[in-house]
């Protein structure tokens, strides 16, 4: 499965569609302005919120959140000791642990599981405007958790590189 997705995603306030390979509307990031913490709602074409984002606000690294019908699903935080590369860690409810790692602001970074890769990040240019893939590479894979999880990476990344 193939996600694109808008440079233009992370606009606290604003809207953005990811649509799959065929133009399809797929999932809305709907961006909460006028709040304390970053946070984002991802919904189903339907309008049904599938996902809910947010920053943690009391956390020694940046961390974010995803929630599932309220009920915690991730956490991402980078790893401490991640020099040369971005990497982060991504904590499932369950207390199982991904890695993301690449170049998150280049938009090109892997999502894996125990070594096996679940989904690609990729930049790539079409038309005029700067736009990445998200290949959902496991069939079993959510890709919701997925695209909230490339949401989170690349703010955080976003916010690191503001912050220096």
């Amino acid at each position: 499965m193939r996600f694109l997705v808008y440079d233009r995603l992370l606009g606290i306030g604003d809207d953005y569609w990811i649509e799959d390979v065929n133009g399809n509307k797929v999932f809305l990031v709907d961006g909460k302005a006028m709040r304390l913490r970053d946070t984002w709602e991802l919904k189903d074409a339907q309008g049904r919120v599938l996902i809910d984002i947010h920053q943690k606000m009391f956390a020694l690294r940046d961390t974010m959140v995803i929630e599932r019908a309220d009920e915690p699903l991730a956490r991402i935080k980078r790893k401490r000791l991640s020099l040369l590369r971005n990497h982060y860690r991504v904590t499932l409810a369950d207390g199982t642990e991904l890695d993301v790692s690449g170049k998150i602001l280049d938009r090109e970074f892997a999502v894996e599981y125990d070594g096996e890769l679940l989904a690609v990040i990729s930049r790539r240019w079409l038309t005029l405007r700067d736009t990445y893939g998200v290949d959902v590479v496991r069939e079993d894979a959510d890709p919701a958790l997925l695209i909230a999880l490339t949401v989170c990476v690349i703010h955080l990344a976003e916010k690191e590189r503001e912050d220096d």
